[in-house]
């Protein structure tokens, strides 16, 4: 177990500084064009999805928990390519698909924060992130006219914040894997 959170760490860690990157691009340059955000976030959600993929096969090869980290990568990679591949679609229609994105990232984000819980006690900030990240969702569709420099910060904020806390999981759990090391084989 301690081998595969060992090496997971990165990719999470990884994951985060993508997230905050782009958090700290929507903030400072706010008054970018809708298009260029949403080619910025296909490529960022492209690559989380990709990250998040490999993480889940990892898990997978060491019989660990793994299907909510692959179905997350698999809709990160969708939601990526139909963001790079229609960038030109309607500012409110990007709105509802950047929406239900957060909510089922949020809700999967869960599932793999209860997951981890069995593996390490008292783990709540992956839940905590899945909560915040299906709120944003669910307010985001419940506001679709608040405006979009509105959402441009708004999904700004939430990436920088989402990043973070993505940090201390990685962190968490590369402190868990060297305090539980992973025992030799036998030769």
């Amino acid at each position: 177990m301690a081998t595969a959170l060992d090496r997971n760490w990165g990719v999470m860690a990884a994951r985060g500084v993508l997230a905050v990157l782009f958090g700290l691009y929507a903030l400072v340059v706010p008054g970018l064009a809708l298009g260029t955000l949403i080619m910025v976030f296909g490529i960022m959600v492209l690559v989380a999805g990709i990250l998040a993929i490999v993480a889940g096969m990892r898990r997978q090869a060491n019989q660990e928990p793994s299907v909510p980290i692959i179905i997350e990568g698999i809709i990160c990679v969708a939601f990526g390519l139909l963001a790079l591949l229609k960038p030109g679609a309607t500012a409110v229609a990007w709105l509802y698909v950047i929406s239900a994105f957060a909510v089922v990232s949020g809700l999967l984000h869960m599932a793999a924060g209860f997951s981890l819980r069995k593996q390490v006690p008292g783990e709540w900030v992956l839940i905590f992130d899945g909560a915040l990240t299906a709120v944003l969702g669910i307010l985001m569709i419940l506001l679709p006219w608040a405006g979009l420099l509105a959402l441009v910060w708004l999904v700004g904020a939430y990436s920088l914040f989402f990043g973070i806390l993505l940090l201390v999981v990685a962190f968490r759990l590369r402190a868990f894997a060297r305090t539980h090391p992973a025992p030799r084989p036998a030769r």
